[in-house]
């Protein structure tokens, strides 16, 4: 999985979560332009309010973590095809969790 995050901090601590759960984490600060449709999820930072081009679909998930006093960024995401927006509070309690429901052959039905 890819964790496409450009804050250090929030990105250690979010490989650190990951890597406990048990997934296999790359951690990059921008979206590439060579992100593999093998990667079956990819983690999204929202914080800065840009959504990236190019990331849902292509037979991949897609968790979007956005600041909880921005809803309007969990909307765009939303709109943009997301399978799954939460808050970075409920992702540092249930991240690890998440990618596995994600990535698993049931995913979640809520995008919420």
């Amino acid at each position: 999985m890819t964790a496409l995050i450009g804050d250090l901090l929030f990105g250690s601590r979010a490989v650190e979560l990951l890597s406990a759960a048990g997934h296999d984490v790359r951690l990059v600060p921008s979206a590439p332009e060579d992100l593999a449709t093998t990667t079956d999820v990819v983690v999204v930072d929202l914080t800065t309010g840009a959504i990236p081009d190019g990331l849902t679909g292509r037979g991949r998930k897609t968790l979007g973590v956005f600041a909880h006093v921005e809803p309007e960024v969990r909307e765009r995401a939303l709109a943009a095809g997301f399978d799954l927006v939460v808050p970075r509070s409920r992702f540092m309690r249930e991240g690890g969790e998440l990618v596995t429901k994600l990535a698993g052959p049931e995913a979640p039905s809520s995008r919420t």
